[in-house]
């Protein structure tokens, strides 16, 4: 814009009226906020080469919908920084800030769409794009000294109809005291660099268990349990130190070093912050610890919205 034109706007600008400059800076709010969202976008997309082929020879092609637009030269498509991306095809740029802070805050649905000034449909749906990459980064080995436990989670179909049983007062409790078919575990593990995986069992038995942990524990690693019968045949089978801690019988550690108090410090903020949902349907439950990992890893208290939105987009991104 011309100096001229600039200073013609400026005396238009004077003329509007108080309602007038307030949507006009809400107007202005907006496309600082959308900014900030693609130029998250466009650096995570940087490096990126053609998400088609895979070639990194490709070319600038204009742009579209507030992003640059690449062509590749060796299959001739076109693409942005959102292509292939979880986010692809999202609309209102301008709120995924907005949406990272919500992650962060750990919002209910209800809370998001009030926040976001969208429908809950939406809401639900930018949760979900969201998570899609977090819920897969996780621990692949632990190193030296090491815990497990298992957790349950009630088996929900929160959301669903035509349900096959009576339905629960949603959070509710199991109709048994104990482990049923009602409740469903996840294996925490955990290192004490605070390396953390969750791995949803299909049951509690040692061949799902030997599944879950083998992948995860070398030769040389310590592994801390409490004592399950289970979860010490399935260390045995797999060959790695074991160290099982009575805890029933009121021990706590084990010559100064070995105990699961890491491990159950995790799940116990994991339960604090779930119960707020009221129960999560289990078809979403990798969802929601994925989110909780990505929440409990960060190294700030203060986690930027900023690096939740860049790890929504890409699996390399930092949290700080």
């Amino acid at each position: 814009m011309r100096q001229r034109e600039l200073k013609r706007l400026k005396a238009m600008v004077a003329k509007l009226t108080f309602a007038q400059r307030r949507e006009l800076m809400d107007e202005l709010g907006t496309d600082a906020e959308a900014a900030a969202s693609v130029g998250i976008i466009e650096a995570q997309g940087k490096e990126a080469g053609c998400p088609h082929c895979g070639n990194g020879h490709v070319v600038r092609n204009g742009s579209a919908s507030g992003l640059q637009r690449y062509k590749c030269r060796i299959c001739g498509r076109t693409f942005n920084a959102l292509t292939g991306t979880p986010l692809a095809r999202l609309r209102q740029k301008s709120k995924w800030i907005v949406q990272a802070e919500v992650l962060r805050d750990g919002m209910t649905i209800t809370q998001a769409a009030k926040r976001l000034k969208v429908a809950r449909s939406t809401a639900f749906r930018w949760r979900h794009r969201f998570m899609a990459v977090p819920k897969t980064i996780q621990a692949q080995s632990l190193a030296g000294i090491a815990e497990a436990d298992e957790t349950f989670f009630l088996h929900s179909r929160k959301g669903q109809r035509g349900l096959d049983r009576k339905p629960r007062r949603r959070g509710g409790r199991a109709a048994k005291r104990g482990l049923s078919k009602e409740q469903v575990p996840v294996l925490v593990a955990r290192d004490r660099s605070g390396a953390t995986a969750n791995i949803i069992l299909a049951a509690d038995g040692k061949v799902d268990l030997v599944a879950a942990l083998k992948p995860l524990l070398p030769s040389d690693t310590i592994l801390c349990t409490d004592g399950s019968s289970v979860l010490a045949a399935a260390v045995k089978e797999i060959g790695v130190t074991h160290r099982p801690v009575n805890v029933s019988a009121g021990r706590r550690v084990i010559a100064g070093v070995y105990h699961i108090q890491n491990v159950n410090a995790f799940d116990s903020r994991l339960k604090n912050w779930i119960r707020r949902f009221n129960g999560v349907a289990t078809k979403y439950l990798d969802s929601y610890l994925g989110w909780f990992r990505t929440l409990d890893r960060s190294s700030s208290p203060g986690l930027q919205p900023a690096s939740l939105l860049a790890l929504a987009l890409n699996s390399r991104a930092v949290l700080n």
